[in-house]
């Protein structure tokens, strides 16, 4: 076990989903994994481990921001050996045509800073999706004809911004959406050469103010849980 996951050494797959709410990893371990078994608990962030169509999977809470999943992204691939890891989350869509329970495939995520920028310096390191999750992922939600969108994503320091402008010219450059880990999770994965991707369901609309009612997200993010599952294991 580590700091944060006290998973016995062999408890977490090589696949790992990543939902940033640990409820939201009991419902996907419920509601999509065969023979979930509670692996994590520290501190309340719930890792589940069972199968999906005969593949091994974990579903792993990362929390919200990019310090947060920093550190279970760390202690996943170097104590645990992940291989692949897959940010499942909500994002708000900053396009006309990304619409509420669209999906949005972060291809890259542009961001301020991350828990890694003082590594790089002077360098804007351009953090990006491996391309084969990338387009199993696509494919995967071609086939179940879902509304799904392909391209760059903003990781927010911040879930109260303050910068109008900022959002602005983001939108103005194509940004498809914001959520907050995506940049730094991309990060680690090209650090220590394993896979990863955000897929992510559009929970609101920073273009027209709407919003999924609470009540109504989870049964929205099936779609988006299916889709990383069957990229995980194309």
């Amino acid at each position: 076990m580590t700091i944060h996951i006290g998973a016995k050494p062999g408890q977490i797959a090589e696949t790992v989903l990543m939902p940033g709410d640990p409820y939201r990893a009991r419902w996907v371990a419920e509601n999509f994994i065969e023979d979930a078994e509670l692996v994590n608990e520290t501190r309340g962030m719930l890792g589940f481990t069972g199968t999906w169509r005969g593949n091994r999977v974990t579903i792993q809470g990362s929390g919200m921001g990019m310090p947060s999943l920093s550190i279970y992204a760390n202690e996943l691939i170097r104590d645990y050996g992940a291989k692949t890891l897959i940010r499942i989350g909500s994002c708000g869509g900053m396009q006309k045509n990304v619409n509420v329970r669209d999906v949005v495939l972060a291809m890259t995520s542009t961001t301020l800073s991350t828990p890694s920028s003082g590594m790089f310096r002077e360098l804007n390191f351009a953090p990006v999706a491996d391309y084969g999750l990338l387009s199993a992922a696509h494919a995967a939600a071609t086939a179940r004809g879902v509304a799904t969108h392909v391209g760059g994503i903003y990781s927010s320091d911040v879930f109260y911004d303050e910068r109008p402008d900022l959002t602005e010219q983001m939108t103005r450059h194509g940004v498809l959406a914001v959520e907050m880990e995506a940049a730094e999770l991309y990060i680690l994965a090209a650090r220590y050469g394993v896979r990863a991707l955000a897929a992510l369901t559009v929970s609101d609309s920073l273009v027209t103010g709407e919003a999924l009612p609470s009540e109504e997200r989870e049964k929205s993010f099936g779609d988006m849980v299916e889709i990383a599952l069957e990229a995980a294991f194309n």
